[in-house]
């Protein structure tokens, strides 16, 4: 029972670490990839974050190597890479080197948030300043995956003229403006920061401009929403994997305060601020196979989403792997 849009999965990779590390995690990503690429998935992305012990891809283009030779079609790529923490020709080089081993299969979504705190920022030998840099470094990168460096005498190899596809990430007006200002497609992070969303997709919708600098031929917008999703063959059991999603997130946002019991995390879901941690949430869909597609569908139409991103909430591997299957763009 397909959706009317397409379907592609962001992998939070993410690591429980009082049972396991990153070697258990990311086999575990490489599992839930193969699905996808079975089942007819558009994509598959992985984000970039540092000083997270609970995510396991923070090299985000190492793992996204390592997922592109475990699958056969599936595009696989970045969600993103968070262009402040790199030089532009770095990862031109990077991805360049990706494409060149996988073409055709290979995205690049930029953010420019730093995906951690100011001491990793620092420790990452950046200033914070860099995120004022984010649009000249975006068209600086596109130089150099492309065959018109901006910078004379200095090319990625391998990267010129690979044409990477780029996307813009955000959670904001800014990203929905830049992203239609150079004619690129924009996903928005609605899975974790749906304050804004519709307002930047009509924003990015308004302005797109198909002539944009960074534009590719016959460009028109192309908008993608992220949404968090369990779907389940029983609502009963829906609901309880989301109830325990749900104590996760609270658990991981307010890790540094320490380990928090059962108690704890019940007691924070009647406070303010774990009602704002759960909003950060809000764009969750969870129920029965018909439930969730339905919901999906209305959500796309509601935000004119040209694509869903789905974040796959449930706890359980085998849940995750239940939820891609029932919701497979192509019968298993």
């Amino acid at each position: 029972m397909p959706t009317t849009v397409p379907l592609s999965v962001l992998d939070l990779a993410r690591i429980d670490p009082t049972i396991e590390g990153a070697t258990e995690a990311i086999a575990r990503s490489v599992r839930l990839a193969r699905v996808a690429d079975r089942l007819g998935y558009r994509r598959l992305w992985f984000a970039e974050h540092h000083n997270a012990p609970r995510v396991a891809s923070s090299a985000t283009s190492v793992l996204i190597a390592h997922i592109a030779t475990q699958t056969t079609r599936i595009r696989v790529g970045a969600g993103g890479v968070m262009l402040p923490n790199h030089s532009p020709l770095v990862i031109a080089e990077q991805f360049g080197m990706l494409e060149s081993l996988h073409p055709g299969r290979i995205d690049l979504g930029l953010g420019r948030a730093p995906g951690t705190d100011m001491t990793t920022v620092h420790a990452l030998r950046r200033t914070g300043r860099e995120a004022t840099e984010f649009p000249r470094d975006v068209v600086e990168l596109h130089g150099y995956l492309s065959d018109t460096s901006q910078v004379s005498g200095v090319a990625a190899y391998p990267g010129q003229g690979t044409n990477v596809p780029l996307f813009i990430l955000g959670t904001s007006l800014f990203g929905a403006h830049l992203a239609a200002q150079l004619g690129l497609p924009f996903a928005f992070a609605s899975h974790f920061a749906p304050t804004m969303l519709h307002q930047a997709a009509q924003e990015y919708r308004d302005t797109f401009d198909a002539s944009g600098p960074l534009a590719p031929p016959t460009a028109k917008p192309w908008f993608i929403a992220g949404v968090n999703v369990i779907a389940a063959d029983d609502a009963e059991n829906a609901a309880m994997q989301k109830l325990r999603a749900e104590d996760g997130w609270i658990r991981d946002v307010l890790a540094h305060s320490g380990p928090l019991d059962d108690d704890a995390i019940r007691a924070a879901r009647q406070h303010p601020q774990g009602r704002q941690i759960l909003a950060m949430i809000d764009r969750t869909i969870v129920g029965t196979q018909q439930q969730v597609v339905s919901r999906l569908d209305a959500f796309a139409a509601e935000v004119q989403a040209d694509e869903l991103i789905m974040v796959t909430l449930a706890v359980d591997e085998h849940q995750k792997r239940r939820t891609l299957e029932l919701l497979a763009p192509e019968l298993p």
